[in-house]
């Protein structure tokens, strides 16, 4: 793997990347998140790790530094809901049984630095395949400034029961390991996992509340958590002011976590009518990670390959169908990606915008969806999500309008993080040569 080339780029900009005088950039159009047309004739000044001014070429300030994106939109930075950084195989849970925690926490570096460089500017992590708490780790190190990554906010781990989808049901029962969710029965064993996670730094409660679609010996339209199981987490959970999200694909367990109070439901494959009215009285967003399924609708990569299958012959138009409805109610739809780490090439992580328009959103819905929504979700929308004065400097410039053709959102040409150039047009190397060759 020829990553050194990378690494040592996103190393340079963590030295030498300071804010010694105010940058002004000059695309050939802004979607700034708010309205629903994109801005042309518009320039963008940042000075330290904020947006300082809007407007056309007369609000450059004197000694500011130009930096033109001839060709390109300039919009927010991308905000990925869904994530798992460290799980680096496709088998993802047979891949937690043969790793380190050091080894994923390395692993899952690589992986977000390359979604930084891809444009994905913040991630929201729903868990992920790891005895400890390597995220929780890796944020520290990107917040210290000892590593150039998103943002990050999440979970440590999921929280499945015994059976269920973050356990590990394919060994015999004279073994014993680890699974790769935190598996905890009866509302006891809830509040303090719940104690737990976030004694060592998760700001996010992930549940699984029904079974899962890639993991073995358990079936996603079934509900695993019990109502009294749920209203432990999200009681506990919120006596420490932090939100729970569900994963729930089951009918009546998106309900059930619904009126237990959770913020977000992840997936909602079947979702029905009464679900979308419970989400939209109570402001509960959906995060549904289509393409996902997509990705996995072709070869033979998951161990419960079977399922995902039958998921992509039966119900993905069904799922569209629901999604784009749950739009219509009102319910507020963000972007979740749900691909994993280092194995999948993070240019693919837009299309989960571009399989939104297949819902029936528009595409600056779309783009809203992944990055004002995903803001608001997180409840940073006070600092992120939309360009405008006294906003976080996070931004993406991709080549052409992705308003008119969204494959250009592939096109990645220019990132910032908090007022520091994380990809220079021209400057850092072709996504592609940071991949396996």
């Amino acid at each position: 793997m020829r990553l050194t080339a990378s690494f040592a780029l996103l190393a340079s900009l963590a030295a030498a990347n300071g804010f010694a005088a105010p940058v002004a950039l000059v695309p050939d159009r802004v979607i700034d998140g708010v309205g629903d047309r994109a801005r042309t004739g518009t320039v963008v000044v940042v000075d330290g790790e904020r947006i300082v001014a809007i407007g056309d070429r007369s609000v450059i300030p004197a000694g500011a530094r130009i930096v033109e994106l001839p060709g390109q939109t300039l919009m927010p930075g991308f905000i990925n809901c869904h994530e798992h950084p460290l799980m680096y195989g496709d088998d993802y849970q047979n891949a937690h049984l043969q790793a380190s925690s050091a080894y994923k926490a390395l692993m899952g570096l690589a992986a977000l630095q390359r979604q930084l460089l891809a444009g994905w500017t913040t991630v929201r992590v729903m868990g992920d395949a790891d005895v400890y708490y390597a995220n929780q780790d890796i944020r520290k190190t990107i917040d210290a400034g000892v590593f150039v990554g998103p943002r990050l906010t999440g979970a440590g781990h999921y929280l499945s029961i015994t059976g269920g989808g973050g356990d590990v049901n394919y060994i015999s029962p004279e073994q014993h390991v680890i699974a790769d969710g935190l598996v905890v029965d009866g509302p006891e064993e809830v509040r303090k996992a719940v104690r737990e996670e976030i004694k060592f730094g998760s700001d996010w409660i992930k549940l699984l509340v029904t079974g899962a679609y890639q993991s073995v010996g358990d079936d996603p339209r079934n509900v695993a958590f019990s109502p009294e199981e749920l209203r432990a987490a999200v009681e506990e959970a919120a006596r420490h002011s932090v939100p729970v999200a569900a994963h729930a694909h089951a009918t009546e367990g998106i309900k059930q976590a619904v009126a237990a109070g959770v913020r977000s439901i992840e997936h909602g494959t079947f979702l029905d009518d009464e679900g979308i009215r419970m989400m939209a009285e109570k402001g509960t967003f959906l995060v549904p990670t289509i393409y996902v399924g997509d990705y996995y609708s072709e070869g033979d990569k998951l161990r419960a390959q079977d399922k995902q299958d039958d998921y992509a012959a039966n119900e993905r138009p069904k799922f569209l169908a629901r999604v784009g409805r749950a739009h219509d109610a009102g319910v507020k739809v963000a972007v979740g990606v749900d691909l994993g780490g280092y194995m999948t090439d993070p240019v693919v992580f837009v299309r989960e915008m571009t399989v939104l328009v297949e819902a029936g959103f528009t595409p600056m819905e779309a783009i809203q969806a992944g990055t004002r929504v995903g803001a608001e979700l997180l409840g940073w929308d006070d600092r992120l999500g939309t360009v405008q004065v006294g906003k976080l400097a996070d931004l993406v410039a991709v080549r052409g309008n992705p308003l008119e053709d969204m494959k250009a959102l592939e096109g990645v040409e220019f990132v910032m993080v908090g007022g520091k150039i994380a990809r220079a047009p021209g400057g850092a190397p072709a996504l592609g040569g940071m991949l396996p060759q």
